[in-house]
């Protein structure tokens, strides 16, 4: 019984000296680390944070909008008749220059009037000319030789009317582009006003778009513009105002403008929604990374790193900020150039709590 009591006795004593020694490793790891008064940093002891300075940033009000692309001209090609096709001469996606052939439609009857109207021509040919070399001898009156000249110029006027007839089954692209997707083939049946194909230059984008009237004193055109769009992520798409309506929309007191944006490629199609900003003007302003500032109901405010009894001290301060551009905030008021912020981590700190930034802890883990 006794050896069993000195035993837990034993153990008990070895139980506490090792929970002194982690208490004591704990407390010498938080004053090294801490650099406090009797730690190996010394003063200035504290969190260790990310330091950066409000620089300078260009910014600039814009005006955002969203619109709806279009090519800078675009056709639905339909059949002026009811008619079967009897050629097709392009394919889906194909690039056509203007006055190409696109589709032929079955002209019989119009090819009929053709070659009769080219054997009126050749008959009224023969007999004016042959009135003529009788005018010329003197056997036929002047009169008769002019009325057989009228009715050669009769005939030729027909077989043009016969031949302009003929074209019309030939329907050709009007500009050049690029062709859509068909389902027509030689021997579909269309109906007038049926849409056959589509055709849309693309090489220029059109994006018409409202902007509020009161925008109208800064508006501009040729006033350039970016413009990016969803299936393209943040890649932006340069443009230009290429037109301001005349009129102002009585019910939304907006007006129409129109941007013109290259299209190399062909990246941007027609009906996609395109997003478009418009600058109205550049300004310089102190400006800090966005994750140096904390919102808090409808204010804003930083941590400014500033110099305290025993080395850095966060301090709050209050921040009026303005616009957010490539993750950079605008600070109206409230820090000045050079000023340098807790870059980070600021749900961390507490106002006036020592901090040190990363290039003082460095300097001082070199110093040990």
């Amino acid at each position: 019984m006794i050896k069993r009591h000195f035993l837990l006795a034993g153990a008990a004593v070895l139980l506490g000296l090792m929970v002194v020694a982690v208490v004591l490793r704990l407390a010498f790891a938080s004053e090294g680390e801490g650099g406090g008064p009797g730690g190996p940093g010394g003063r200035g002891g504290g969190q260790v944070v990310s330091a950066v300075a409000a620089e300078p940033r260009t910014f600039s009000d814009e005006i955002r909008v969203i619109g709806v692309a279009r090519g800078d001209r675009s056709l639905n090609i339909t059949s002026p008749t009811s008619q079967l096709i009897t050629r097709v001469y392009f394919e889906d996606g194909q690039r056509v220059r203007a006055g190409q052939p696109l589709i032929e439609l079955q002209a019989r009857e119009e090819e009929a009037q053709v070659l009769e109207a080219q054997a009126r021509v050749s008959q009224a040919e023969s007999q004016y000319e042959r009135y003529r070399e009788l005018g010329e001898r003197g056997f036929a009156p002047a009169q008769m030789v002019e009325q057989y000249r009228t009715e050669l110029e009769t005939a030729r006027a027909a077989l043009a009317a016969a031949q302009a007839r003929r074209g019309d089954r030939i329907i050709r692209a009007p500009f050049p582009g690029v062709m859509g997707l068909s389902t027509v083939t030689p021997g579909t049946y269309v109906a007038p006003g049926a849409v056959i194909a589509t055709l849309d230059d693309i090489d220029t984008i059109r994006v018409d778009f409202p902007v509020p009237a009161r925008y109208l004193g800064v508006l501009r055109v040729g006033a350039p513009l970016t413009a990016t769009v969803d299936a393209y992520g943040d890649a932006p798409f340069t443009g230009r105002i290429a037109l301001i309506d005349t009129r102002v929309n009585e019910q939304t007191r907006s007006v129409t403008a129109r941007a013109e944006i290259p299209n190399p490629g062909g990246r941007i199609r027609p009906g996609m929604a395109v997003r478009v900003a418009v600058a109205q003007g550049e300004r310089q302003a102190p400006a800090v990374p966005e994750a140096a500032v904390q919102y808090e109901g409808e204010g804003a405010f930083v941590y400014r790193i500033a110099p305290g009894q025993n080395g850095s001290t966060a301090q709050r301060v209050e921040v009026e900020t303005g616009m957010v551009s490539q993750g950079f905030v605008e600070i109206v008021s409230g820090l000045n150039v050079g000023d340098r912020v807790v870059g980070s981590g600021l749900n961390r700190i507490q106002p006036g709590a020592p901090i040190r930034t990363a290039d003082q802890a460095g300097a001082q883990r070199s110093a040990r």
